[in-house]
């Protein structure tokens, strides 16, 4: 490695630095309420994770199972007691759980959107935008589109 020496104790990493679980709650369904160490607490659906891999075919269905839901001992996963364990970094992947009104009515103001504008990028009516603003709920798929906005907004 061109005289680069490594040392039992050293670690090589690239990108953001993992953030370690400290705490983990099953809830109804296939969510989860997820804390990090840097204290936030979101509410995670591990649906998605839990569709892509057969090691996770018991939990799709098993509620008891599910329910056996801890944090790993290492801190970087939750594990169930078959033994299976889904990262930290599979789960900082999936979108939170909650995104409500406000939360839109956030998104445009950070995008800089107006009513027309965020029908244009969300592709619904100028009149389901106002709806989303006030006190419609928001649908997931909505959610997902204006958190992908957002974050396409923060890498430009």
């Amino acid at each position: 490695m061109d005289g680069l020496t490594l040392g039992d104790d050293d670690l090589l990493s690239e990108g953001a630095p993992l953030i370690d679980i400290v705490a983990a709650e099953p809830l109804n369904g296939r969510l989860a309420r997820i804390t990090w160490e840097t204290g936030e607490t979101q509410v995670y659906d591990l649906a998605p994770a839990l569709a892509n891999l057969l090691v996770f075919k018991r939990l799709r269905t098993d509620d008891a199972l599910f329910r056996t839901l801890k944090v790993n001992e290492d801190g970087n996963a939750i594990e169930w007691d078959d033994g299976a364990e889904l990262s930290a970094i599979w789960i900082e992947r999936l979108p939170p759980v909650g995104f409500d009104n406000a939360d839109f009515t956030s998104a445009m103001d950070d995008l800089g959107m107006s009513l027309d504008g965020m029908a244009a990028a969300l592709e619904i009516s100028r009149r389901q935008v106002a709806s989303y603003r006030k006190d419609k709920p928001i649908p997931r798929h909505i959610a997902l589109a204006t958190r992908y906005l957002l974050e396409r907004g923060k890498r430009a």
